[in-house]
């Protein structure tokens, strides 16, 4: 087998991603990453195609939900599906997860009621769910925080004496933000069990992302002493393969890893987005040929499974997924305006209790249909 064959993980920074499956479905060798996936045969591979299958449908279902008026915005994820399905597949369940608004398909692998997702863009609650009962914290909208709130978990875990990892997902838009390289000092100083998986998705907004990085990003965790790897984000596998060694790391005192996810939005920065205003077409159009879900379709046929059979039945769960996502975003109650006022400090005090009395007079001067109570 030749050098191009086999590589390892120190020759990821500064060379191409590392693929395990091409566009086309060829299976290629890495050494260290196909050891990470000796238990991984085609029936589980056909598994993660039915999660990438279902996480395209939520986004897809919730960005028509948008374009309707049942929710006010909504963060595309088309095209990384793999990045984050293969990741979050590699977790413990009592690994902490810390990300950004666009992870819903790692909120989904991790068992996210499917319209508790949505409750934040809908306007009806503040947080979408008990980070503690999923060990996944809400989602971060400030670009980047989640990194120290990761590396501060991570520390805490070592300082108990645990194995469990945290993980921060962040996109391209978030590696000059301070907070990001605030927490990558100090995982490195601390040897903190942590991943940061960084999703270059190839645009911040409308800014690409070669303006804020003249070298390959991955390759910026070497100034902090920390391992980095670099990989092909629409391919499941190696996400998966990557994800473990960096999780293993952590587990075993070794300290953070970098990893570089590079993928691609296919959609708009968000739904008050219009991205044809700042890409072309052909872009586009490259990046479709590299389609996570399509690509994994086709190393399946190349491994003899019925490809249309598991097909059908990933559209069968992607049904059954949008009809529940749905139902239960137009079935949802409207908040009482008291709400608003819970959760914003650990004891009631004069001052909050003067607000909610006079927002409750300012309510029911609309009479009894505004909710709540005075």
């Amino acid at each position: 087998m030749s050098r191009e064959d086999v590589l390892t993980a120190a020759d990821t920074a500064s060379s191409e991603p590392i693929q395990l499956v091409a566009p086309d479905g060829t299976r290629r060798r890495h050494a260290e990453f196909d050891a990470m996936l000796a238990d991984v045969n085609d029936d589980v591979v056909a598994d993660l195609y039915v999660d990438m299958v279902a996480v395209r449908r939520i986004d897809t279902e919730a960005t028509h939900l948008q374009r309707q008026g049942e929710l006010a915005l909504w963060p595309p994820l088309l095209g990384q599906e793999a990045a984050q399905v293969g990741s979050a597949r590699a977790l413990r369940e009592d690994d902490f997860v810390f990300t950004s608004y666009r992870e819903n398909g790692v909120a989904y692998c991790r068992g996210v009621d499917l319209e508790d997702m949505l409750t934040v863009w809908r306007g009806n609650a503040s947080s979408g769910w008990d980070p503690y009962g999923i060990n996944m914290a809400t989602p971060q909208i400030i670009i980047g925080a989640q990194t120290l709130h990761a590396t501060g978990y991570a520390m805490g875990v070592k300082l108990d004496g645990g194995d469990q990892a945290a993980v921060a997902y962040f996109g391209d838009g978030a590696i000059t933000q301070g907070d990001v390289n605030e927490a990558l000092g100090f995982a490195a100083s601390y040897q903190a069990p942590v991943v940061f998986f960084c999703q270059n998705n190839h645009w911040a907004i409308s800014e690409p992302v070669d303006l804020q990085s003249r070298v390959p990003i991955a390759q910026r965790a070497e100034g902090f002493g920390i391992p980095h790897l670099r990989i092909d984000g629409n391919d499941i596998l190696a996400a998966l393969a990557a994800t473990r060694i960096a999780l293993e790391r952590a587990r075993s005192g070794g300290g953070p890893t970098f990893i570089e996810a590079v993928t691609y939005r296919m959609g708009p920065h968000t739904t008050a987005d219009d991205p044809t205003r700042y890409r072309d077409q052909a872009e586009l159009d490259e990046w479709k040929e590299k389609d996570p879900l399509t690509r994994i379709e086709e190393y399946l046929h190349t491994r003899g499974m019925a490809v249309d059979g598991f097909r059908e039945a990933a559209q069968h769960r992607a049904d059954d997924v949008a009809e529940k996502l749905r139902r239960g975003i137009t079935t949802m109650a409207d908040p009482e305006w008291a709400a608003v006022f819970e959760n914003v400090y650990a004891e009631d005090h004069s001052w909050l209790n003067r607000q909610r009395e006079q927002y409750g007079r300012y309510q029911n001067l609309f009479g009894s249909d505004a909710g709540g109570e005075a």
